[in-house]
């Protein structure tokens, strides 16, 4: 373990106590409602893969906060102990979403080289962590037009939402992130790919998201568009 893998774990572990204290303060002292509070924690968790990607050097020190919240976060929804982030009726989301995230960036993130996958991974999060935050809040606001799939309910405005903040997400990711500072050893796509890879993802990610049991679609809609981007991008 290096110096700068050292102090990105307590940065790591600094930064997820600070947002689960936002979270609760808002809650407590603003009254803003569980719903919102869990979308703040949700956005703000995984836009931290960019903390991760700029302070560890390595990848098996890095993906460690992800997996320690996998029980931490089974914890907290077990017990209740964060009203800003677990209600009664609260799914285990915030628990698959960690899995999620360990295992593509487990799989994918290679920063000493010689290629490193990781703009694949970042994909797969962004979808979830900014598509289904959006979609939940438009769906909720605004959505009049409700489908079923099982006991999952959805509203077709939610669903748009998640296609468009996903596909968008996916795009900027694809075509910013190899090359950068967070991934100077991934390797570009034309902008036709980049293109091609953000749609398709972003579609079958919205997909996964309407037909995933409730909470489920933190596991499914990452492994999914980064799966989808994975295949684009590796076809001749």
């Amino acid at each position: 373990m290096t110096n700068d893998d050292l102090m990105g774990l307590i940065a790591s572990y600094g930064y997820a106590t600070s947002l689960l204290i936002v979270g609760e303060g808002l809650r407590r002292l603003f009254d803003v409602q569980p719903d919102l509070t869990r979308k703040i924690i949700h956005v703000g968790a995984g836009m931290w893969i960019f903390g991760v990607l700029s302070l560890f050097d390595t990848w098996e020190i890095g993906v460690l906060p992800f997996a320690t919240f996998i029980g931490l976060n089974y914890l907290l929804y077990r017990y209740r102990l964060i009203g800003a982030m677990d209600t009664e009726d609260s799914s285990p989301g915030t628990i698959y979403f960690a899995i999620s995230v360990t295992l593509l960036f487990g799989l994918l993130w290679r920063p000493d080289g010689p290629i490193d996958r990781v703009p694949i991974a970042a994909a797969g999060v962004m979808a979830m962590t900014w598509g289904d935050a959006l979609a939940a809040l438009i769906g909720r606001r605004f959505g009049k037009h409700k489908y079923q799939v099982g006991n999952s309910v959805r509203t077709w405005e939610g669903s748009l939402t998640m296609f468009m903040a996903s596909t968008t997400a996916i795009f900027l990711v694809l075509l910013l992130l190899p090359g950068s500072f967070f991934s100077p050893l991934a390797v570009s796509h034309s902008l036709e790919r980049v293109l091609l890879a953000s749609i398709l993802s972003g579609a079958l990610a919205t997909l996964a998201e309407g037909i995933s049991p409730h909470g489920t679609d933190n596991l499914s809609v990452p492994l999914v568009a980064a799966g989808v981007v994975w295949l684009v991008m590796l076809v001749p």
